[in-house]
């Protein structure tokens, strides 16, 4: 998946860093937030990631944001925005990490 203008886009994520109890060691950890999937992206999977527009990256950034203001920014991307290209199967393994993992091996999908 990549927008349509080929610009670079951010998803919306947490992070938290905490101390273990029983070590004291500190730990960092992170999520992506995820959405119900647009249009274009059902057919794949019922979640996509949330994908900030730039205009709202510092609002998400912002540690002392509204969590009610944060909220409004939890929506699934528009599908004009966005296109994908059928890649092959080999993608599903973690074992396997090659440039032509990537490769499309169908035309370009967009709304």
């Amino acid at each position: 998946m990549s927008r349509r203008d080929g610009a670079v886009f951010a998803f919306a994520g947490l992070w938290e860093r905490w101390t273990t109890p029983d070590t004291g060691e500190a730990s960092d950890s992170f999520t992506i937030v995820t959405t119900a999937a647009n249009a274009l992206l059902q057919p794949l999977h019922p979640r996509m990631p949330v994908i900030l527009d730039p205009a709202d990256y510092a609002r998400w950034l912002d540690p002392d944001g509204a969590v009610e203001d944060l909220q409004k920014l939890l929506t699934a991307a528009p599908e004009s925005s966005l296109r994908y290209h059928p890649v092959g199967s080999r993608i599903n393994s973690a074992r396997i990490d090659e440039p032509g993992l990537l490769a499309p091996t169908g035309p370009e999908i967009h709304a």
